[in-house]
């Protein structure tokens, strides 16, 4: 009997425990705003003629009445660079990383045989000037957070429009903690046992899962739209009451039932 109560209130302990881990903020002032937009994934592209990720792309979506999401990396001389993949084959054919070109180098980057090439955050700010807000992805690599954020807010620190930023990396949304924590921060998570993060099956489970909370409090997680159902997505939203995103959205129909479940919408592929 007395083991039997042991058990039961170990049990007790570690769902606290559990639960109390998923926290994260509720009510940011900026969440009100952001709600009120539909966010085009990458900018409003149209592949090949329009690239993701690039001006063309983050001006037609501004024209269009929508926000954007968007990624950055640490360029090696210290600028920021707008692009989703670390490797640059996928989007420009060529070999080698973001991480090691400087900002000179991207105009000689053509992206998916077009003519526009890598932007410069910085240009997509200057463009934006406050008109919609922006969804910022942050994009570490070789365990640069510390420097790709305090990069990043050099620039946003300035800047006077409606923005969010959000990572995967729990690191970026510690340092945005203890350096900014006035910034509406968002914890982007998937099911990592479909798609590893390369970091192990420890890491994958607590990023799935989102055992990282009581670390980054976040005030909003983007959850793919697929894997949302994840027990712990479902807890941090009913539970602690912290707002959702949807990446990524594909048809209005999913669109539709992302909005009906109060999630805000990233989309592509389509218009609203």
């Amino acid at each position: 009997m007395v083991t039997a109560i042991i058990i039961v209130a170990v049990l007790i302990v570690l769902i606290l425990l559990y639960l109390l881990s998923l926290r994260g903020r509720r009510n940011h002032p900026k969440l009100s705003k952001l709600r009120k937009w539909a966010y085009a994934h990458r900018g409003l592209h149209n592949k090949p003629q329009i690239p993701e990720n690039s001006m063309h792309a983050f001006y037609l979506a501004l024209q269009k009445g929508y926000g954007i999401e968007l990624d950055v990396h640490l360029l090696r001389d210290g600028e920021i660079a707008v692009i989703h993949d670390s490797t640059l084959e996928r989007t420009t054919g060529r070999k080698g990383k973001i991480e090691h070109l400087t900002s000179a180098d991207l105009a000689r980057y053509n992206l998916e045989g077009t003519d526009e090439t890598i932007p410069l955050f910085r240009d997509v700010l200057a463009m934006f000037d406050g008109k919609a807000p922006i969804i910022v992805e942050l994009k570490t690599a070789g365990g640069n957070a510390s420097k790709l954020c305090e990069a990043v807010f050099r620039l946003l620190d300035n800047y006077k429009g409606l923005y969010c930023v959000e990572s995967f990396d729990p690191r970026c949304l510690i340092w945005l903690k203890k350096h900014r924590p006035k910034v509406c921060r968002g914890q982007l998570a998937q099911n990592f046992f479909k798609s590893t993060s390369g970091m192990g099956k420890i890491v994958d489970f607590v990023l799935t899962f989102l055992l990282e909370n009581f670390l980054t409090r976040p005030d909003f997680i983007a959850y793919k739209f697929s894997d949302r159902k994840n027990i712990s997505n479902v807890l941090c939203r009913k539970l602690w009451k912290i707002q959702g995103v949807s990446w990524t959205l594909r048809s209005k129909a999913v669109y539709h039932e992302a909005l009906g479940e109060g999630l805000i919408p990233i989309f592509e592929k389509f218009e609203p």
